[in-house]
């Protein structure tokens, strides 16, 4: 791995601090100016770095995002890493102004203060819900002066004892829905519009709401602090020490029954595993807690080892930049901050051509460097976010420490200020190397719906995804016919998807439309219209069709679509896309997930296709055995009693097969809490290592059915 000459004598000053002398001055650096740390940035070739905003008009920012107005509202967090009780936090909401046009921010309005553990915002209605645990709430101006003079309280319940594990990262998606990461933490949520309903349990899961229609549901994570949404819909999220995770297969879908054998349903996506070439030498307590866990790892014979440095453990606030002011190429990167390492990683997403699943790698430029670093240790990015301009903004927290207190042993915090640097924060601005700064007049407030129709084809995301906001908050239905031309008309598939999302929102979606989406010539418009195509059971012939769609991703939606429906087609349909896809564990999970895909039916379909039951090695007999372990634990008598007189059958004669199926149905059983005291007497005498005890296993289980 590449050293870089100031690190590497950084690294050799760092035994010499710790020999002459314990003061914090040796063992840590100092702040610097704006103006000094931009010299210490760099950024890859081609690019540079503006100060957009510092303090004392912006401190410890973790969030930002544009109204439909263009204006930028910041999120600070000052009081990390303590903390507080729910309504003693300093956190504040700032809008700020940039009043002479030179583009850097030279006033900041305080929309509201003293917010507890305030993460994120997003704009609804001319006001911003934010995430500020343990609640969701929604604060608005309604006199003009810009502070908020209203609050609401959305939802409540989230956990909210550690900051960096807290509901967070809002983000509109392309499906009218609201994301929001929640770290797989425990909490009974109740929502403020449904004062009747039971509060639900959000522990394992992340969340998803729609304030159009007041409802709200879990979704497939857990994400930490960073979350993004590609113009498909896919969905990505970070943790501090895996910086690029996919969601690939949605809550609904694999909450459709309750006995898939596996629970995890999202895939770290890189090809470079989590590796990062970090500028800057580790800090004293780093260093030295590595050393010490190493030792003990050592003394205790145990197979493990700590990086003290160029391995993500800061990783956050992941995001697809959708502008149009960088060049093309970087359209649909992903940015990844990392507060540890004080850089900004930079992934291209393309197609895998074996799965469902994205991958991601490094652009050829930056295959030993990052996009963004900085030999400043007090640089601190957490999060990036692209403007109406279509530039690339990163927030720089700017701590002297980055690591909650808990974390770092009693001698080696007893000198750390863990609050040096509340009082500063910057914001930069990426741009093309000798760019000039291009200022955007933003007025979509002062639109027609029409207009906002239009908007809609925009290059840069911003626009078309505030338009679409927009268009869903108005519920104007005038605007209708428009939407449903330009389907017709637009020639970028981005433009639309939007449109029929925005159909969708103002519930004017009609079969016809949503057949005209699955005939697209745009995989990730036909994927999307799969997904709406769920709500017209009249498509379903042409949703079965695209399960042999040419593009993987359209093929396995197609899985995951059509198992809302059960009947024969549906089950020849996903007996098909086994045998097609099986190899990919996705699709034999996106299968599996359904109640026809879990059936006996599935396994009689399977048996009848002599090549399936010939060669059941491998990929096959995992499937077999995770079908049968879903039969087994949902412990339907009817269907055991078919399964098991399918499983009879001479066609499925095969060893492996017998044994994969046995084997399932066995775990599947022992895990069902129903199961009486003479079954698990029965369970316990099955013996599957050989296919002699398999027949005799099944005849005894057909004793008991």
């Amino acid at each position: 791995m590449k050293i870089s000459s100031h690190r590497k004598f950084a690294l050799l000053l760092l035994p010499f601090a710790l020999i002459t002398g314990d003061s914090i001055a040796q063992r840590y650096a100092g702040p610097l100016s704006p103006e000094e740390s931009l010299k210490k940035l760099n950024v890859a070739p081609g690019f540079s770095a503006q100060i957009y905003a510092a303090e004392p008009f912006v401190v410890d920012p973790v969030a930002l995002e544009f109204d439909e107005m263009g204006n930028a509202y910041v999120v600070e967090m000052p009081d990390y890493p303590y903390e507080v009780e729910p309504g003693k936090g300093h956190g504040r909401i700032k809008m700020l102004s940039d009043t002479n046009g030179d583009g850097r921010i030279d006033k900041a309005t305080i929309f509201a203060e003293n917010v507890t553990e305030a993460t994120s915002v997003l704009p609804w209605k001319g006001g911003l819900i934010v995430t500020a645990a343990p609640n969701i709430l929604y604060l608005k101006d309604t006199n003009g002066d810009g502070k908020s003079d209203t609050s609401e309280i959305l939802f409540s319940g989230f956990f909210q004892n550690n900051s960096e594990a807290q509901v967070t990262s809002l983000r509109f998606g392309i499906d009218n829905w609201i994301y929001a990461n929640n770290r797989g933490q425990s909490g009974k949520v109740t929502f403020s519009k449904t004062p009747g309903e039971a509060p639900v349990e959000v522990r394992g899961a992340d969340f998803r709401f729609r304030l159009d229609r007041n409802i709200f549901e879990l979704e497939t994570g857990p994400g930490q602090f960073g979350q993004t949404i590609d113009d498909w819909g896919h969905r990505f999220f970070t943790e501090n020490s895996i910086h690029l995770q996919q969601a690939v297969i949605p809550w609904r879908y694999t909450h459709r029954h309750a006995f898939l054998p596996t629970s995890k349903f999202n895939a770290t996506i890189t090809d470079h595993e989590e590796i990062m070439f970090q500028e800057t030498a580790p800090p004293y307590w780093r260093a030295e807690r590595t050393n010490q866990r190493n030792k003990m790892y050592k003394e205790n014979n145990m197979n493990r080892i700590e990086y003290a440095e160029d391995r993500f453990t800061g990783a956050s606030g992941g995001m697809i930049y959708n502008g149009d002011a960088l060049p093309k190429e970087f359209y649909g990167n992903l940015f990844t901050t990392d507060v540890a390492g004080n850089l900004v990683h930079r992934d291209i997403l393309t197609p895998d051509a074996k799965s469902p699943v994205l991958a991601a790698k490094r652009g050829e430029k930056e295959k030993e460097r990052e996009f963004i670093y900085s030999t400043d240790t007090w640089f601190r990015p957490v999060t990036s976010s692209v403007g109406p301009d279509g530039y690339l903004y990163v927030l720089d927290y700017y701590r002297q420490h980055i690591e909650t207190p808990v974390s770092i042993p009693d001698d080696l915090k007893a000198d750390m200020d863990f609050m040096a640097g509340s009082d500063k924060g910057r914001i930069y601005r990426i741009l093309p190397t000798n760019a000039s700064y291009k200022n955007a007049s933003v007025d979509l407030k002062g639109m027609s719906s029409a207009k906002l129709v239009e908007v809609l084809g925009r290059n840069n995301g911003w626009w078309r995804l505030q338009a679409q906001r927009l268009l869903l908050e108005r519920q104007d239905k005038s605007a209708v016919p428009v939407v449903k031309a330009s389907i017709s008309s637009s020639k970028d598939p981005r433009a639309r998807l939007h449109a029929l999302y925005v159909l969708e929102g103002l519930n004017s979606l009609t079969a016809d439309v949503v057949k005209k989406g699955l005939m697209d010539s745009a995989p990730g418009v036909r994927e999307n219209a799969l997904i709406l195509a769920e709500k017209f059971p009249e498509s379903l012939p042409l949703m079965i069709q695209k399960t042999n769609d040419t593009d993987k991703r359209v093929a396995f939606q197609a899985a995951l679509s059509i198992g809302n429906f059960n009947n024969k087609e549906v089950v020849a349909a996903l007996a098909n896309v086994v045998e097609k896809y099986g190899e990919d564990a996705w699709f034999r999970n996106a299968v599996l997930s359904s109640e026809a895909g879990s059936s006996p039916e599935l396994l009689k379909a399977l048996s009848q296709r002599p090549s399936f039951v010939k060669n059941a090695g491998d990929w096959k007999s995992s499937f077999l055995q995770d079908l049968s372990t879903i039969i087994g634990a949902r412990n339907n008598k009817s269907q055991m009693v078919s399964y098991l007189d399918i499983i009879s059958q001479p066609v499925l004669n095969n060893e492996k097969a017998q044994i994969a199926l046995l084997k399932g149905l066995k775990t599947g059983l022992s895990k069902n809490e129903a199961s009486n005291v003479q079954l698990k007497e029965v369970l316990s005498q099955i013996n599957t290592d050989n296919v002699q005890g398999v027949k005799a296993g099944v005849v005894a289980l057909k004793k008991m059915y």
